[in-house]
C-alpha cells in the first residue's frame, strides 16, 4: 500500500498505513515532528480549522483541561492548523491553552496528504484551511484511527475516543478500515 490513496478525488492515508510526514512549528518556539514521537499508546493529532472557527475553542479547551488524563492513558497530543504564527498564538491566549501543544503553518499539500477536507475561505476566513480531523498514530508511525469531517461540527467526543483507546490497549484490537 502507498502512503496516500485517492478516494473520490481526495488523497489521504488509510488505517494500517504509515502516516504522512508531519513537522510543524510550535507556538512558543521550536518544532514538533511526528517521527520523533514515542508515545506509550498513541499520538493523538487533532487538526483544527484555525482561529476563525467558532467550534474549535471548545474542542481544544477540553483537550487542554484533560491533558493529564490523556497522558496517563499513554497519549501524546498535538493540535495543528494552517494558521499563521500570529493567529495560532492569539488562539493560545484567547482560548487559554496553557498546556496543549499547538502547531501552526500546516501547508495545503500536507492537509491533502492526510486526507483532510480543504475549504476555500470567505468572509474573512483564511484563503484555504483544513476542516477538522483527528488521528491516532501508533508508536511505529502507522495510522490506527482517523475521523474526518467536512464541516465544523460532527467531531468525535473525547470520551468516546478515550473509551476506545482503553479498549484497544486492553484487547490489542486491530486497526479497522484498512482493506
Amino acid at each position: 500500500m502507498t502512503s496516500t490513496q485517492t478516494i473520490a478525488g481526495r488523497t489521504g492515508v488509510k488505517p494500517g498505513e504509515q502516516a504522512p510526514e508531519l513537522v510543524v512549528d510550535l507556538v512558543g518556539g521550536g518544532s514538533w515532528d511526528l517521527a520523533a514521537q514515542q508515545p506509550q499508546g498513541f499520538t493523538l493529532i487533532v487538526f483544527y480549522r484555525g482561529h476563525h472557527c467558532p467550534v474549535c475553542p471548545a474542542q481544544l479547551s477540553e483537550l487542554n483541561r484533560r491533558i493529564d488524563e490523556l497522558e496517563q492513558r499513554g497519549l501524546s497530543v498535538v493540535a495543528v492548523s494552517g494558521d499563521t504564527e500570529e493567529l495560532a498564538s492569539k488562539s493560545t491566549r484567547d482560548w487559554h491553552l496553557d498546556r496543549l501543544t499547538i502547531g501552526y503553518g500546516l501547508a495545503v499539500q500536507t492537509m491533502r496528504a492526510w486526507g483532510l477536507f480543504v475549504s476555500a475561505g470567505h468572509n474573512g476566513e483564511p484563503e484555504h484551511f483544513n476542516e477538522p480531523g483527528l488521528f491516532l498514530v501508533k508508536p511505529d508511525g502507522s495510522v490506527y484511527y482517523e475521523a474526518l469531517t467536512s464541516m465544523p461540527w460532527g467531531r468525535p467526543h473525547l470520551d468516546d475516543i478515550l473509551n476506545g483507546v482503553d479498549y484497544v490497549l486492553r484487547s490489542d484490537y486491530p486497526a479497522r478500515g484498512e482493506a
